[in-house]
């Protein structure tokens, strides 16, 4: 996931025939042969899941579901097939608002259930019964319309002006359209078959069609054994673009060839990635620009990235995104964090890659602008938490808590902070031959810290007491430690100067900007003092057209200077932004600032009512937070 603070009629037959949802009644057809086994389970206890693995795990999902605009609801059959070597009798799954219509075992056989009370964030546990032989569990079962993963667009919010659905799983609303063990520690393979309307598209995390169907019924099948979060649906008016022979885009038409230029540079981070650590081994690499109401900058789906549309800047200056949800085929989707509680073996390595990526491709300088601004949001991050809160650690502790909880900077970047320090001491070629082996022997498995650091001493630390120490620190202990690396953005000295001298009274239009990159604004727009004056606003505003900024990154944080300044010229801007896009990481600050300006309290509410109902619910519940949404 890109870094943050950064889903008709015949559904009333199907209700009555549940059996219908199925390619037969009563008796579904076996499962086809998959390509690659799902590997056991780790032993490692997620405090998210009521799923035991251990016991009993699902290896293949097979889904049968139909699309209904209308109702705003997939209904169908989730058939789980079992990997049961100690007979257990009972398997458990987690649901979240989720009609449980009846459970069949094997060939047909009515299966006993029971439904747990609801659990704050878990949704309610699903117990089934089974025998010791029992090798597939059918279950009937419709969606809620609030289903939080499930995003049902209107027509007015996309450019085609047709409903649109997508999924957002991670982290654990997974179990909110499918019922499954929802665990980052389970990995199964699975198939589906899903019904939509005549003359859209449906696309999922594996292999995908190109164009449309005529009757609306699609089939998918990932090979490769994946946790649930990486579950992923869409469903719309969609185009396809090659990019490659084996990478390409998907968009609404409106968009798809504008984000084809946008992502031209596919095809060689893919090269550069694997040039670093080893095959790509999805098959193809796709990305779906999404409408803006996605809460996320991407969304690393195997085969099938889902993109914010805020990345198609028109220069190609925001595609480390990309390069970012490359990098999870290795770190994340290939080796996965087994709980959530270590999340920063997903992202920090994540943005480690991706950084690698981008060196590789635009450059040292380019690569450093990144790592500087990354380290500049953490510790903002920091500041935020405190520097002793438990939550500037690596290793979290979220029993208890909305797992989202742990997605901020301090996995993405000091994570990353941590794995640059390891390979400033012991060498890249060190460094990278042992994450190379670790992503090679550690493929389509499960990781959790304590393995990873057990790893880390015998095969790179064994000779480096210190430094294994050290690490310890990083993982363990609150804050940032003073062995953190500095990255050095030399450019960015000059733009501190462009930035010192408009603070002294420079016109604007006398600074030197020339060929100025995203990150060099960046950096300038955050090196202003807090507040500035009405009128150095209004000049920066004239002679840079900031508040009609074609580049969401740049619009995002000249708008917090809005905020900071009271600047109220720009809030027509402000709110035209808030409304247009649903992306959490620019969301989230923005709606803060505004709670904690006098002025803006206000006039955050009044814009959150109008662009609430447009948000995904990631988003809406953490801006619900913020302001103290009572609706």
């Amino acid at each position: 996931m890109a870094r943050i603070p950064e889903l008709h009629l015949v559904a009333s037959l199907l209700f009555a025939l549940p059996a219908l949802l199925c390619a037969c009644a009563g008796t579904p057809p076996p499962a086809p042969p998959v390509a690659a086994a799902a590997p056991a389970p780790p032993a490692v206890d997620d405090p998210h899941s009521s799923a035991r693995p251990q016991e009993v795990a699902v290896e293949h999902l097979a889904l049968d579901l139909t699309v209904d605009f209308d109702r705003k609801q997939l209904a169908g059959r989730a058939s789980l097939r079992l990997r049961n070597p100690a007979g257990a009798t009972r398997l458990y799954l987690d649901t979240r608002d989720l009609e449980i219509r009846r459970v069949l075992l094997d060939s047909g056989t009515e299966a006993r259930f029971t439904l747990g009370d609801p659990q704050p964030h878990l949704g309610r546990e699903l117990a089934v019964e089974i025998a010791p032989g029992t090798r597939t569990v059918h279950v009937d079962y419709a969606t809620s319309p609030e289903a939080a993963a499930l995003q049902w667009l209107e027509p007015r919010q996309t450019s085609g002006e047709q409903p649109f659905l997508f999924t957002q799983s991670q982290a654990i609303l997974a179990r909110t359209w499918i019922p499954l063990q929802d665990t980052p520690g389970v990995r199964a393979t699975y198939e589906a078959t899903i019904r939509v309307p005549p003359g859209f598209l449906a696309l999922m995390s594996a292999e995908n069609p190109t164009a449309k169907s005529a009757d609306g019924v699609y089939r998918f099948r990932m090979p490769q054994p994946v946790p649930s979060y990486l579950l992923a649906l869409a469903v719309g008016d969609l185009a396809f673009r090659p990019l490659g022979d084996r990478a390409g885009v998907y968009a609404e038409p409106a968009v798809v060839e504008r984000a084809a230029w946008e992502l031209a540079d596919t095809p060689k981070m893919i090269q550069a990635a694997e040039k670093l650590y080893g095959p790509y081994r999805w098959g193809r690499y796709d990305v779906l620009v999404l409408p803006p109401s996605f809460p996320f900058g991407g969304m690393e789906n195997p085969r099938l990235t889902f993109a914010t549309p805020t990345i198609l800047a028109g220069d190609r200056s925001l595609v480390a995104l990309v390069a970012h949800e490359l990098a999870h085929s290795w770190s994340g989707n290939l080796v996965t964090n087994a709980t959530w509680n270590d999340f920063w073996l997903n992202e920090g390595f994540t943005v480690y890659f991706e950084n690698r990526i981008m060196e590789a491709i635009y450059g040292r300088p380019y690569s450093e602008m990144l790592a500087a601004l990354g380290r500049g949001d953490l510790l903002e991050t920091i500041e935020e938490l405190g520097a002793e809160s438990p939550d500037t650690r690596l290793k979290l502790d979220l029993a208890g808590r909305d797992p989202d909880d742990g997605v901020t900077d301090v996995a993405y970047d000091k994570g990353y902070l941590l794995l640059r320090r390891i390979e400033e001491v012991v060498g890249r070629p060190r460094f990278d031959k042992f994450l190379r082996s670790y992503f090679e022997r550690h493929a389509f498995g499960s990781m959790d810290t304590e393995t990873f650091l057990g790893l880390l001493d015998r095969e790179l630390l064994a000779e480096q007491a210190e430094l294994r120490d050290e690490v310890r620190q990083w993982v363990y202990q609150p804050g940032l430690p003073a062995t953190a690396p500095q990255p050095r953005a030399d450019a960015f000295a000059k733009v501190e100067a462009q930035a010192q001298a408009f603070a002294a009274g420079t016109a604007a239009a006398a600074l030197q900007t020339q060929g100025w990159s995203t990150h060099e604004w960046l950096h300038f727009l955050r090196s202003l003092p807090s507040p500035v004056a009405a009128d150095r606003m209004a000049d920066l505003d004239q002679t840079f057209k900031l508040s009609e900024s074609g580049n969401s990154e740049v619009l995002a944080a000249w708008l917090e200077k809005v905020i900071a300044s009271s600047y109220a010229p720009a809030y027509p801007a402000l709110e035209r932004f808030l409304t247009g896009m649903g992306r959490r990481k620019f969301l989230q600050p923005l709606y803060t600032a505004l709670a904690k300006s006098p002025a803006g309290a206000e006039l955050a509410l009044r814009i959150y009512e109008k662009a609430r109902p447009g948000y995904h619910a990631v988003s809406r519940q953490t801006i619900d937070k913020i302001l103290d949404w009572r609706g």
